[in-house]
């Protein structure tokens, strides 16, 4: 069965970080990808990528003579165009909006990098870490008695990038559809993380934001964080709710007046002490055993070859083994038209057929070979 965005041609010039997470994404929902290659593999889009899932690869060099040409063939029959270079990278190879979009007027240019097309920042180099930090959300994640702790790139790259791409392609794709007209996506990973934030910021409007580490998301609440168990593994709690609360009371047997005051904000250090003290009593499993499932809002902390064998997740097949890889599934689930994996191509895989596709012979093919554009 078909997935909701099936019909959809997009061409990826391919990059690292959010852009092909993103494409992925798309993808996955059906639609027909073949990325760009350059034909030495860099990080996160070699043969073994599995973010790579559901491409086909023409590997073609747009600096040498005629792979422009190519190249802007193959965006004349496509719907979206996905790139993640810096600003300025597309226009010197002469795939730059203004050409494109002129030839193509129906295509959704969708741009990812991490400060943005535009600002005094736009051209300057980045990474996850750097695009968290300029928007107040990395400032809020660590112990309140040392630097901010880098987290992984959830939050910027893959959350703040990748995730608001796919969402402004669809976006305009939608509303093409009505105008037949496309236009520019200018996914900034530094916007994306900032919009993630607001929550916080309506928090800090409200002065319900203290210091880092001493709130209630933050690990400063002994109600919702980690602690470690008599195996040296670790559980989560998040009792925030009173209901919540008073469950992991019972269950727990705890009838500590010290833990009682779940909201006085002054007891919370001495509260945590408390709860590791009771938590390193008994193993993981057995946590597991006696907190699983319930209302106390629990679960194991699990590594990521434990996650895959979770039982939750070996029943909604939360992950799925392809070519003997286990990745996580589509998500979100719709109902009438799922999405699907598709496999993932070696780079090259599909250069001649693509060619082919797009109408040229033996001899322009020979042409670029010998020009260096394909290999």
């Amino acid at each position: 069965m078909a997935g909701p965005l099936a019909g959809v041609k997009v061409v990826e010039m391919n990059a690292i970080g959010p852009a092909p997470f993103a494409t992925m994404l798309l993808a996955d929902m059906g639609a027909e990808v073949i990325r760009i290659d350059r034909q030495q593999s860099g990080f996160l889009n070699g043969d073994d990528s599995v973010i790579g899932r559901g491409r086909r690869s023409l590997t073609i060099d747009p600096r040498k003579p005629g792979a422009t040409d190519v190249l802007l063939r193959l965006i004349d029959e496509a719907d979206v165009l996905i790139e993640g270079f810096r600003p300025g990278v597309m226009e010197r190879l002469g795939l730059g909006p203004e050409v494109c979009t002129v030839r193509n007027p129906k295509l959704v240019y969708g741009r990812m990098t991490g400060w943005g097309q535009t600002g005094p920042l736009a051209h300057s180099a980045g990474h996850d870490l750097n695009y968290l930090a300029i928007t107040g959300a990395l400032h809020a994640m660590g112990h309140a008695d040392r630097e901010p702790t880098p987290p992984l790139h959830l939050a910027g790259d893959m959350g703040g990038g990748a995730m608001f791409l796919a969402f402004g392609v669809v976006c305009a794709l939608f509303e093409a559809r009505r105008s037949g007209q496309g236009q520019v996506v200018d996914a900034a990973i530094s916007d994306g993380s900032a919009l993630l934030s607001t929550m916080f910021y309506e928090f800090k409007q409200n002065g319900q934001w203290a210091g880092r580490g001493e709130n209630i998301f933050d690990g400063g609440a002994p109600f919702y964080g980690c602690y470690t168990c008599a195996d040296g593994q670790f559980i989560s709690i998040g009792s925030i709710e009173p209901q919540f609360y008073q469950q992991l009371m019972t269950l727990c047997e705890i009838d500590d007046p010290l833990l009682k005051a779940q909201w006085d904000r002054s007891l919370w250090p001495a509260q945590r002490e408390k709860l590791e003290a009771l938590f390193a009593t008994r193993t993981r499993d057995q946590w597991c055993a006696l907190l699983e499932g319930t209302d106390v809002c629990f679960a194991p902390v699990l590594d990521f070859s434990e996650a895959p064998k979770h039982a939750h997740h070996q029943a909604r097949g939360t992950f799925i083994s392809s070519d003997g890889v286990i990745h996580p599934a589509p998500a979100p689930r719709l109902s009438r038209t799922p999405a699907q994996v598709g496999a993932k191509a070696n780079n090259g895989q599909h250069s001649l057929a693509i060619l082919r596709e797009l109408g040229l012979d033996e001899a322009a093919i020979a042409a670029l070979r010998d020009s260096g554009a394909i290999a």
